[in-house]
């Protein structure tokens, strides 16, 4: 009874508020409108007058019983509106609380899972150091090998001078490791160890190991908070974290290749999206804008300094902004401090990069300049009608890429950058636009980050059902998107006080971000099927924010103009029922998948190479240098420490170079050719491997030897069919006939089912 009667009394004091706030609606409506009798009745007469002064009174009269009233008013009702704002308050927080726990357990989780599962499929921890360091596959043991330099070093500052004048790594070069590998994860690793005295509870391997793992928890926890801000339930970034660990081929390579660039940037890059999805939202206060603001500048500084490819990423993200600005879906000044935070980073990176010139003719930093210049002299683009607008639009875009461009090559003539016009032949001839018989560029079309995507990943991926549900989001936002860049260019200003009644998801600046984020990657994707990795996470982390969003349903349901049920309820009833589905058929289908992974005995061991790098180790004295493929000497180099003559290094001009040459060994060329080659790079032992000697592969075209053959114009086109021809067989195969004049170069001291190694004669005896 009691409960009942305190729900009386508040109900009563409810519809007495209401009137009173009725009442004072009133009065202000008669107080607006009387300046107004009184100028259209300036000719009255005096009673008029009289009429106004006793209105007049009877208006104070009604204050000062409204403020009397007022008084007299009990204070229930104003502890019952602290009571609800207090349980709101309360709400959000429980809300942020249970929704950051289980971001950071999923992070956690994902961490173990990837560190169990790498060291079942490897058996790392049984293994010996040598067996341990050749899993890092792809030639990515290379970065560990700093790693190891650091530690061994007297002192961190030592150990730093030696890298920046590097001339163990390199035969005949003295480098700048730090520069030319971006070595700054190696650097920053190896001084924390250093620092926490973990050497006395983790081994070295162990703490690097656990390094890149530990980035890939705060990866997957960035995209959970992505989706999270996004859709406003945390239950999106659950179904982001199971989408992503379902389609892990495609989303990550860090089970297999652990010391690559890519596992150290893009978990910074995750983040730098996350902070800029919230600074482009307009539903958050001053302080969580600043700290956002804040989190994008260091991320982005990070990802530029850790990765040598990060400048071409941010490109692409530049251009999803420049659209955003262009169509005036987000206010300048935001889109002024994330300029103003590229620069920053831009220019700081230079800097702790010993002044790289590729950050200076960067497209990056051409598409800000050039954005800059063309708002300067087109201050007035976003006014006029319709058509007015759409040709203002057009002039703004031809200003930016021309000042760009113009930008670029006055840098690039000011400042020679050696890979730039290397760059551009690659993409003509990736897009068809010219052919070349040059060895580097098909060498680099052939690699598999570069070319275009099977249909196994798009299969894989409408399987695990997160293509389909990704189709439905990006066409529902899409279009929405699209209908507020038109009724921007039409005039009308852009609500930044959304309700859910609205139906307009494409009014939200972060989501058309992401909407034009989500297009451009797609779009690298489908040409380059390294692009994968960039793209793959964040169609889960897209997806699962839009099928828990609301406004997303809310948004159909408003084009489907929905009367037979009330379209918030359903929305709502959707938002909650159909991740919940998606859920629960994904656990039934791929949980038990997941952790059978943790339970197969896998088993990876490569005695032929083991053998290989013990007989080095043994045998070569410390100061041989070995020339072979940049993945094998990547190998070499990290075992061993032994000086090679090229790495596994793609992004460099000089390095392909070198390694064209010391490919040779594959062609058919003669051994007067190759002793040549392999003395002008100081080359002690040359490594042949037999995978690459006698490879049988169905795309032909894309055998180092075959593309040996077309770069030294040893080939015959006849017919569609590819004839090889030349004076001297293959010097990889003649050369295992130990024969003269062979054998007047080079002599056998070591061999395997897998490899064979020949020293470089020193001095030359003729044999007949």
């Amino acid at each position: 009874m009691t409960e009942l009667r305190c729900r009386k009394t508040d109900s009563s004091e409810g519809e007495k508020e209401e009137d009173e706030r009725q009442n004072e609606l009133e009065l202000e409506t008669t107080q607006a409108r009387e300046p107004l009798d009184a100028v259209a009745d300036g000719s009255a007469a005096v009673d008029g007058d009289d009429e106004q002064q006793k209105d007049e009174g009877e208006v104070k009269e009604e204050d000062a019983q409204q403020k009397q009233d007022e008084s007299n008013r009990p204070e229930s009702s104003v502890k019952i509106s602290k009571c609800s704002s207090a349980s709101g308050l309360l709400q959000r927080l429980a809300r942020l609380f249970f929704g950051c726990l289980a971001a950071v357990a999923c992070g956690v989780l994902y961490a173990t899972y990837m560190s169990l599962y790498h060291d079942r499929k490897f058996w790392f921890s049984i293994r010996q150091e040598v067996e341990r360091e050749i899993t890092f596959q792809g030639g990515s043991g290379l970065y560990y090998y700093y790693y190891k330099h650091m530690l061994t070093a007297p002192s961190f500052e030592r150990g730093f001078y030696e890298l920046m004048l590097d001339n163990r790594t390199v035969s005949g070069q003295t480098i700048n490791a730090v520069e030319r590998l971006s070595l700054y994860p190696e650097l920053i690793t190896s001084f924390i160890y250093r620092v926490t005295g973990s050497q006395d509870f983790v081994e070295p391997i162990y703490f690097y190991v656990g390094a890149v793992f530990g980035l890939q928890a705060i990866y997957v926890t960035a995209l959970f908070v992505c989706s999270w801000v996004m859709s406003g339930t945390w239950v999106a970034g659950m179904l982001t974290v199971s989408w992503y660990v379902i389609n892990r081929p495609d989303t990550t390579k860090v089970d297999y290749a652990i010391p690559l660039r890519d596992n150290w940037a893009l978990p910074y890059f995750s983040c730098q999206v996350a902070a800029l999805t919230g600074f482009l939202s307009n539903n958050i206060s001053s302080a969580t804008e600043m700290c956002c603001y804040l989190t994008l500048s260091a991320t982005t500084f990070i990802f530029l300094l850790v990765w040598e490819h990060s400048h071409y990423v941010l490109f692409i993200q530049g251009l999803c902004l420049l659209l955003l600005d262009s169509f005036d879906l987000v206010p300048a000044r935001k889109n002024a401090d994330i300029h103003k935070a590229y620069l920053g980073a831009l220019f700081l990176a230079y800097l702790f990069q010993f002044q790289n010139p590729a950050l200076l003719s960067s497209p990056l930093l051409s598409l800000l300049i050039g954005s800059v210049l063309a708002r300067y002299f087109q201050q007035k683009m976003k006014m006029g009608p319709l058509v007015a607008r759409v040709m203002k639009l057009f002039l703004h875009f031809y200003l930016v890429f021309t000042t760009g461009i113009t930008f670029s090559y006055l840098v690039k003539k000011l400042i020679p950058v050696s890979e730039s016009d290397f760059i551009l032949k690659f993409l003509e001839v990736k897009f068809g636009l010219n052919m070349t018989t040059d060895f580097i560029t098909n060498f680099l079309l052939c690699q598999e980050s570069f070319q275009t995507p099977g249909q196994d990943l798009f299969l894989r991926l409408t399987q695990a059902s997160v293509l389909p549900f990704y189709l439905l989001v990006l066409t529902v936002c899409l279009l929405s998107t699209l209908e507020t860049i038109y009724r921007r260019l039409s005039g009308q200003p852009m609500k930044t006080n959304l309700r859910l009644e609205d139906g307009r998801i494409g009014e939200q600046p972060e989501v058309i971000y992401h909407v034009f984020h989500t297009l451009l990657f797609g779009g690298l994707a489908l040409l380059f099927d390294g692009m994968k990795y960039l793209w793959t996470p964040y169609v889960c982390m897209f997806t699962a924010f839009g099928v828990c969003s609301p406004d997303l349903w809310m948004t159909v349901f408003k084009w489907l103009k929905l009367k037979s049920i009330h379209p918030v309820v359903l929305s709502m009833i959707l938002s909650t029922a159909v991740p919940t589905i998606i859920g629960f058929s994904l656990w039934r289908e791929y949980c038990p998948r997941v952790l059978a992974e943790l339970s197969d005995v896998q088993e990876f061991y490569d005695p032929d190479t083991v053998e290989l790098i013990s007989w080095i180790k043994s045998q070569a004295p410390v100061a041989a240098v070995f020339a072979g493929s940049p993945q094998l000497l990547g190998t070499v180099k990290l075992c061993s420490g032994s000086a090679v003559t090229s790495l596994p290094l793609y992004s460099d001009i000089n390095l392909l170079r070198r390694t064209e040459d010391t490919y040779q060994v594959y062609s058919m060329r003669s051994a007067e050719d190759i002793y040549k080659i392999l003395t002008s790079q100081k080359a002690n032992y040359v490594i042949i491997e037999e995978s690459i000697c006698n490879e049988l592969s169905l795309n032909k075209g894309c055998r180092i030897k075959d593309l040996l053959d077309i770069a030294n114009g040893h080939v015959v086109y006849d017919k569609g069919e590819i004839y090889s021809f030349s004076k001297h067989g293959r010097f990889c195969h003649e050369i295992k006939m130990n024969y003269s004049p062979y054998t007047n170069y080079f002599t056998r001291v070591f061999w395997n089912r897998s490899y064979h190694v020949y020293k470089v004669n020193s001095v030359i005896s003729f044999q007949y």
